[in-house]
């Protein structure tokens, strides 16, 4: 099972701190640093000092890192045309020698998008499919040739086709709880689909969807790697669980309910059981980016049990 750190930036980070659990991660052991792709916070956070930009972070990361793969869940596919999305993740794949994955998604947040204006579209998940076409389609076409794509939101005539990843080929990640659409954009385009935040039943029935929908385009449901993410909450004994729940303004039990809460060995059981529904990696979602004696207790108590 791999263990990744998932961060939620806009609820209020800088760069520096961001690089801070950036660093811990890759020192603690674990596999990977995600970030959000949001410029507004949720609920009552004040979201100070403001947020920071998903792919100009992970371009910094990229150059102060040196084994951890960087990412976004999920890019919002309507804060990018898809044409410059792939420039600028090829980019930031060549500045970190080939660690990078795009989490691409349709985009949800619409008081973000009236705070900075960035328009809105009501057919988000059709603009997804040809934005999931267009990056996929310019990162494959050979050095030296053009792509051209016509679809009903975004036209290509001739690109170059230029800057290349760095990898042979990005990880594409798709999530989502919808029962039909999704399934099936993953099937097609994903080497990695999530289920975000999400029970052990609702993820066994949604990884069952996406592995049929691969294997009625002719894939094989294990050429994609299953995952969720959950929050974490873990201390080495209920005084600290309730400490930590507290510094993100959760409770206990609800943190128990829907995510990974508890101490070390409640927790490996509990991601014991989401890896029986097929799930193989886990984001944690880490709330409190100051407490990295958080990180530290997960690598040593919980990741360690876990290899």
């Amino acid at each position: 099972m791999d263990l990744r750190i998932f961060t939620e930036p806009q609820q209020g980070a800088t760069y520096d701190t961001l690089l801070a659990v950036a660093k811990a991660t890759e020192d603690l052991g674990f596999d990977a640093f995600f970030r959000s792709d949001h410029y507004l916070r949720m609920g009552s956070a004040d979201g100070l000092p403001g947020p920071t930009d998903a792919w100009i972070t992970l371009a910094g990361l990229a150059r102060e890192t040196k084994r951890i793969r960087l990412g976004t869940l999920m890019t919002a596919g309507t804060f990018r045309l898809p044409g410059v999305l792939a420039i600028q993740v090829a980019q930031v794949d060549q500045m970190s020698g080939g660690r990078v994955e795009l989490g691409l998604g349709a985009g949800w947040f619409e008081e973000e998008h009236k705070a900075y204006g960035i328009p809105f579209p009501k057919e988000k998940f059709a603009r997804l499919e040809e934005q999931l076409a267009i990056v996929t389609g310019l990162w494959e076409t050979k050095v030296g040739e053009t792509f051209s794509f016509d679809g009903t939101y975004y036209q290509l005539t001739d690109s170059p086709a230029l800057p290349k990843p760095a990898q042979p080929k990005v990880p594409v990640l798709i999530g989502g709880h919808g029962a039909s659409r999704t399934p099936r954009l993953a099937g097609r385009y994903a080497d990695e689909f999530n289920m975000p935040f999400a029970s052990i039943e609702d993820s066994e029935r949604q990884f069952g969807r996406v592995r049929a929908a691969a294997e009625e385009i002719g894939r094989k449901g294990t050429d994609l790697v299953y995952s969720n993410a959950l929050v974490a909450c873990v201390g080495k004994d209920d005084a600290e669980v309730a400490r930590r729940a507290a510094a993100i303004g959760r409770e206990v039990e609800e943190l128990k309910a829907n995510g990974l809460a508890g101490t070390p060995d409640e927790v490996v059981e509990r991601i014991g059981r989401y890896a029986e529904a097929g799930s193989q990696r886990v984001y944690l979602q880490i709330l409190d980016l100051d407490d990295l004696d958080h990180l530290d207790l997960i690598s040593s108590q919980v990741q360690s049990q876990l290899q």
